[in-house]
């Protein structure tokens, strides 16, 4: 029951790393669902003869449509009734733990089990080296009804641990950066990467963590031209950018109350350690200095500035003329004396 790995992208951009089911076990699921369909069969020749037994005109014309239509029933409808109610699960293949999804990981619907079962008559059961060979040469282990319907058919119950979906949110205090955050010039391909790299980080060194938010983020800071907040680490911005990226393509804004009935979703949380220094990053294009604070009213006034030197591109200044010496004082004039006439 050889089992290989695909990678689903959710319509949430979501990855998801699952196990599709090999031929072996997709085989034995096969044949558990033949039993069952044999035994409808059989029971449904017992009750035609034992129908045609107690009837006096024998077996008519209306016998052999309800015959036919039973027959039908059993080897056509049983595959996409069960699929279709049953999320893609029949008797056999819950037995084994498979069931069939889209190639988004969408649960199946009728047209997809339609689709699966009018092919599966003839590659199933007319045709089944057909349906061995194209399993065989599939990356995904699909057959030709897979292939035609969008589905892949995948293991519920493996070894390792179950694929979870990790949502990022917007760091605390970075909800409006990452509301405004253009992320349309980002790929698929760079959106995983940056996934990875968040998802493996905590297990990672801090040096090599930190170099490799560098190479990740350097280039996608020149390309998208968006700027750097002061303050912002490589990999927090990352963060920022795998959330506004989950948001462009529909996945979740804002976290909410986990849910009670088992463990939140894993989210990424930013490095422990010191915060990073303030001032604008050298990984990426630098922002506009801030202007300077305005000197405070409750305080003693500021110094005047001091007066700027004169520009060496222009004229020499003008010299001022040198002021005047003050004029001497003069002495204060004799009082007025009595007039005294001569004797």
């Amino acid at each position: 029951m050889q089992t290989t790995g695909a990678r689903v992208v959710t319509p949430e951009a979501v990855v998801l790393d699952v196990q599709t089911a090999g031929l072996g076990s997709r085989v034995f699921a096969r044949a558990i669902d033949g039993l069952i369909q044999a035994a409808g069969l059989f029971l449904v020749l017992v009750a035609s003869g034992v129908a045609a037994a107690s009837s006096n005109s024998g077996f008519g014309t209306a016998g052999w449509v309800v015959d036919l239509i039973l027959v039908t029933l059993i080897l056509f409808g049983y595959p996409i009734a069960f699929e279709s109610l049953w999320r893609g699960r029949t008797p056999g293949k819950a037995a084994l733990g498979i069931r069939v999804v889209t190639r988004q990981g969408a649960p199946i619907r009728f047209r997809h089990a339609l689709v699966r079962g009018l092919l599966g008559m003839v590659e199933v059961l007319a045709l089944p080296l057909v349906a061995v060979i194209s399993m065989l040469i599939s990356p995904r282990d699909q057959r030709l009804g897979d292939l035609a319907a969008g589905t892949i058919v995948i293991r519920e119950r493996a070894a390792g641990a179950a694929s979870v979906p990790v949502a990022f949110f917007p760091p605390r205090g970075w909800e409006s950066f990452v509301a405004g955050l253009d992320v349309s010039g980002v790929t698929a391909a760079e959106y995983e990467t940056i996934r990875s790299f968040l998802i493996r980080a905590p297990q990672m060194a801090r040096l090599p963590r930190a170099n490799l938010a560098v190479r990740l983020a350097g280039p996608l800071v020149g390309r998208l031209q968006q700027p750097v907040p002061a303050g912002a680490d490589p990999e927090l911005w990352l963060a920022c950018v795998a959330s506004a990226y989950q948001r462009r393509h529909g996945g979740p804004a804002m976290p909410g109350p986990p849910p009670a009935w088992g463990p939140p979703p894993p989210a990424w949380r930013p490095p422990a350690g010191p915060p990073p220094p303030q001032g604008p990053p050298a990984w990426g294009p630098r922002t506009a200095p801030p202007a300077p604070a305005p000197p405070p009213a409750w305080g003693p006034p500021a110094a005047p500035p001091a007066a700027a030197p004169p520009p060496a591109w222009g004229p020499p200044p003008v010299p001022t003329a040198a002021p005047a010496p003050p004029a001497p004082a003069r002495p204060p004039a004799p009082a007025d004396q009595p007039f005294t006439p001569p004797a």
